[in-house]
């Protein structure tokens, strides 16, 4: 992966996209309706025919699934990354570093699983799954702190699947959590990078 220092991306609908999500960010001032209004943002931008993701959204990289950075907000400080999925590709449990989330996907099907932390000893982390979901097109969630964890993963044996992540600021670290004996994991930090975009 590379780190990417270039200006945003330009995609049809780009400025479609920016005016949508601008709009939810600065609606409220309250996490939770600022969240919710970025889901529905995120929604209807999905099912929109005007916005189209650039060319290289669509192709996956063979060893990991690609993160690919389409925005950074110089206002209201959010950032807006495209994530392409090959076939089998996927997540460890991760966290988000302590910032909000909303993800959708665009296209392809995703299965995620969100995990509740029981308890840590030291960088040891107990996790129990606490519910999954199929996720298809159309469809978006949101990760709010401290109800951060969770994996992803594409389940199909042949198709890629791409989604669209608004972070509340710049990600460029998380911590994954690999795992040990029964529901123990170890938390390993990971700097984040982004693979080229053109």
């Amino acid at each position: 992966m590379n780190d990417a220092s270039r200006p945003d991306l330009d995609f049809p609908g780009r400025d479609k996209l920016v005016q949508a999500l601008d709009a939810a960010v600065a609606g409220s001032d309250d996490l939770h309706a600022v969240t919710a209004a970025l889901r529905i943002a995120l929604c209807e931008l999905i099912g929109d025919r005007d916005v189209r993701l650039p060319a290289c959204v669509h192709e996956p990289v063979a060893d990991h699934y690609a993160r690919r950075e389409l925005y950074r907000s110089p206002a209201h400080g959010y950032s807006v990354v495209a994530m392409t999925w090959g076939p089998g590709q996927g997540t460890p449990i991760h966290d988000h570093s302590g910032l909000w989330c909303v993800e959708g996907v665009w296209a392809g099907e995703l299965e995620i699983t969100q995990y509740e932390l029981l308890e840590r000893d030291g960088e040891r982390f107990r996790f129990r799954a606490a519910g999954g979901i199929h996720a298809g097109p159309g469809s978006a969630g949101s990760l709010i702190p401290p109800h951060e964890y969770h994996a992803i993963g594409n389940p199909s044996a042949d198709a890629i699947a791409i989604s669209l992540h608004i972070y509340q600021a710049e990600m460029a670290c998380c911590s994954m959590f690999l795992p040990q004996q029964g529901e123990w994991h170890l938390r390993a930090p990971k700097t984040l990078a982004t693979d080229a975009a053109a």
